[in-house]
């Protein structure tokens, strides 16, 4: 527990987390006050202070989000780095899964990014208009994300503090790999159909994105997000270690296949974010932003040419596949 606990990148990463936290309260206090006094058809000098006051706080609110999503592979590295101090572990999915909270705080970590992401596209369309008209959304919008950052807050202590460095973990072969589940993929589907259902999914994310149906992006890039990382993780991430039986998520991080992970994870991430966030803006705001169905075309398709050329090029190289 110590040991975890002073580990550089870990305090700096609770401080930081502490500090988003407790800018993201204040803010939140005062943006419930303006919340219910808000009236911006009244000319009276206490509406005028208002304002000021709410420039104030949506300003703390930006920049603590916008930290908050530099965090999230900063968490990524922060968590590859302790594979060096925790027995067994040989990457991040070792120390993810060295209790019961790793898995679970990753999860909602990605799950408050996206919701991040939503509030900063709410916060940008209010402020650019002149009668802030989505400005008690917003304020609602961020007292939900404090309430998830607070639960993460406390995951996040609880998952480092019950890191021990004594009890050895798994390590990804055992994790994924062959020593694993003798039934990793979903629905019990083998290689060969994950692959036609990867590149299938991908060409209903490019006709909803065509059509411009939020919800039909949505429904397409959600089963694309969970049938890529199955993807990655059991094949392609195969070429990216040319080894078939190294099969893991986080390794692809570390500098050894020059951190490759970091855009093929973070095209992934992007190209779903744009994919779903028009439906959730059209829920919140009764809008859509046509450009974020061309942003999901572009990061989504950046992600199949990514894991794609690790296949075409082994093969090229080599004559054969794995």
């Amino acid at each position: 527990m110590g040991d975890i606990l002073l580990q550089q990148n870990v305090i700096i990463l609770v401080v930081a987390g502490f500090l988003i936290l407790l800018m993201q309260g204040l803010a939140s206090f005062f943006g419930i006050y303006i919340y219910k006094k808000w009236d911006f058809s009244s000319t009276s000098a206490f509406q005028y202070t208002l304002e000021k006051k709410s420039y104030l706080i949506v300003l703390i609110l930006f920049f603590s989000l916008i930290a908050k999503i530099i965090l999230l592979p900063y968490f990524a590295f922060t968590i590859d780095s302790l594979s060096d101090v925790v027995h067994g572990a040989m990457c991040a999915a070792g120390v993810v899964g060295a209790n019961e909270y790793g898995n679970f705080l990753l999860g909602l970590k990605i799950f408050i990014i996206f919701i991040v992401g939503i509030w900063l596209i709410v916060n940008k369309l209010d402020i650019t208009a002149y009668d802030y008209p989505y400005i008690k959304t917003k304020l609602i919008l961020a007292i939900v994300i404090f309430a998830f950052i607070f639960i993460e807050f406390v995951l996040e202590i609880l998952y480092f503090t019950h890191i021990s460095t004594d009890v050895p973990v798994q390590c990804c072969s055992v994790i994924f790999g062959v020593s694993g589940s003798s039934d990793p993929l979903p629905f019990g589907i083998n290689t060969q159909t994950l692959l036609i259902l990867f590149y299938s999914i991908y060409i209903l994310v490019l006709i909803a994105n065509i059509q411009k149906n939020p919800l039909f992006s949505f429904l397409s890039t959600i089963l694309l997000f969970y049938f890529g990382y199955y993807a990655v993780t059991y094949f392609f991430g195969t070429y990216i270690y040319q080894l078939p039986t190294h099969i893991c998520p986080f390794c692809m991080l570390q500098s050894d296949y020059y951190f490759v992970g970091y855009l093929i994870w973070g095209s992934l991430f992007l190209g779903s974010f744009f994919g779903i966030v028009n439906l959730a803006l059209k829920l919140l705001i009764k809008q859509t932003i046509q450009k974020y169905f061309l942003y999901s075309t572009f990061f989504n398709t950046i992600f199949v040419i990514i894991c794609t050329s690790y296949v075409v090029g082994y093969y090229l190289v080599n004559g054969v596949f794995l």
